[in-house]
C-alpha cells in the first residue's frame, strides 16, 4: 500500500514508486552514513545519499527482470547523538530491528563496512539463525586495526564472534593474521579468494552443505574490480565483474532466502555517475533476489 507522501529524492526509487509506510513495506532502506575508521580514501559517508540519488534513474525492473512493487520504505538516515563507533552500531542495530519488527527485509546503505555489525547485532538479538555471505576485496577479520576493534577492517571478525558462519567471496587483500583466523575456523568460515575464482576453483555449488537456509549478504563495493567500481576508498585490482556477481547471486537465491543485505564503502567521485548508478542497481538487484519467488 503506497502513501500519499510527495516523491522525494531521499526515497529509494521514488521516481517509479510512491514510498510505502513502514509497517506495509517488504523492504526497509536504511541509510547509514558512518565514516569513522576508513584507512585510505575517504568519502564513504556520502555513499548512502549518492545511491538514493542514483536510484531515481533506475527502471522499474532490474536487469534480471525482477519487477519492484510499490513496497519500499526508506528510513531517515541514521544519525546517532554520539560520534563514537559504538553509538553508530547501536543506532544501526535499532533501525534494523525496526525493519525486522515490520517483517521487512533490511537493506543498509553504508557508509563504512562497520555498519554490518549493527545489522548482525539486530539479527542476533532476534535469535536469527542465519549465515553471512561477504563480498569484499578484504577479509575484514583482524582483531583490531589502528587501535580499535570496531574498525571496518575488523567487522567480519566481530560478526563471526556472534556465532554467524561466513562465506567470503572475491577476497584478495588478506593479512597473515586473517589467514590464520580462517585456518582456525574451517567449519564456520569458507573463503573463495579472487585468484581461486579466476582459476575456476569456485564451482556453482559454492555454498557449503549445512550452511543456514537464511542468509544476509554484505557487499563491500570494492569486491568489484576497480574497472567497474573505482569510487571506493580501498580499491584492489583483480575483482569481480558485474555478471560474475549476478551469477553468484542467482545461485544464492536459488538455494537460500536472503533476509537482509547491505551495500557499503561507496565513496562517490564528483562527475563519476556510473559508480553511483552501479551501487544503486546492485541494491535493486539484491532486492529482487531477496523477494520470494522473485
Amino acid at each position: 500500500m503506497a502513501t500519499d507522501t510527495p516523491l522525494m529524492k531521499n526515497d529509494f526509487l521514488a521516481s517509479e514508486f510512491k514510498p510505502a509506510p513502514a509497517d506495509a513495506a517488504a523492504f526497509h532502506i536504511i541509510p547509514a552514513p558512518m565514516e569513522l575508521s576508513v584507512s585510505y580514501g575517504g568519502g564513504a559517508r556520502l555513499g548512502p545519499q549518492a545511491i538514493l540519488d542514483a536510484s531515481q534513474q533506475l527502471e522499474a525492473c532490474d536487469g534480471e527482470g525482477h519487477a519492484c512493487a510499490a513496497n519500499i520504505h526508506t528510513q531517515k538516515p541514521v544519525a546517532p547523538r554520539s560520534k563514537e563507533p559504538g553509538a553508530w552500531i547501536d543506532a544501526i542495530a535499532a533501525r534494523v530491528a525496526q525493519a525486522l519488527a515490520c517483517r521487512a527485509v533490511p537493506a543498509v546503505l553504508g557508509g563504512e563496512h562497520t555498519v554490518t555489525l549493527g545489522a548482525a547485532r539486530a539479527f542476533h538479538a532476534a535469535g536469527a539463525k542465519i549465515g553471512f555471505i561477504h563480498f569484499d576485496a578484504h577479509a575484514d577479520l583482524r582483531d583490531a586495526y589502528e587501535g580499535t576493534r570496531l574498525s571496518h577492517a575488523c567487522v567480519m571478525r566481530r560478526v563471526h564472534e556472534l556465532g554467524f558462519p561466513c562465506i567470503q567471496i572475491a577476497t584478495r587483500a588478506v593479512s597473515q593474521e586473517e589467514r590464520e583466523y580462517r585456518a582456525d575456523h574451517p567449519k564456520t568460515i569458507t573463503a573463495y579468494d579472487a585468484s581461486e575464482i579466476a582459476d575456476g576453483k569456485m564451482t556453482r555449488h559454492f555454498i557449503p552443505r549445512g550452511f543456514p537456509k537464511h542468509v544476509y549478504v554484505t557487499f563491500d563495493v570494492d569486491g568489484l574490480d576497480p574497472a567497474v567500481m573505482p569510487a571506493t576508498g580501498t580499491p584492489v585490482p583483480g575483482g569481480l565483474f558485474w555478471y560474475d556477481v549476478i551469477r553468484m547471486l542467482r545461485r544464492i537465491a536459488a538455494t537460500r532466502r536472503i533476509v537482509g543485505f547491505d551495500i557499503v564503502e561507496l565513496a562517490p567521485v564528483k562527475g563519476l555517475h556510473h559508480a553511483d548508478f552501479t551501487a544503486a542497481l546492485l541494491t535493486q538487484t539484491l532486492m529482487g533476489f531477496a523477494t520470494p519467488n522473485g
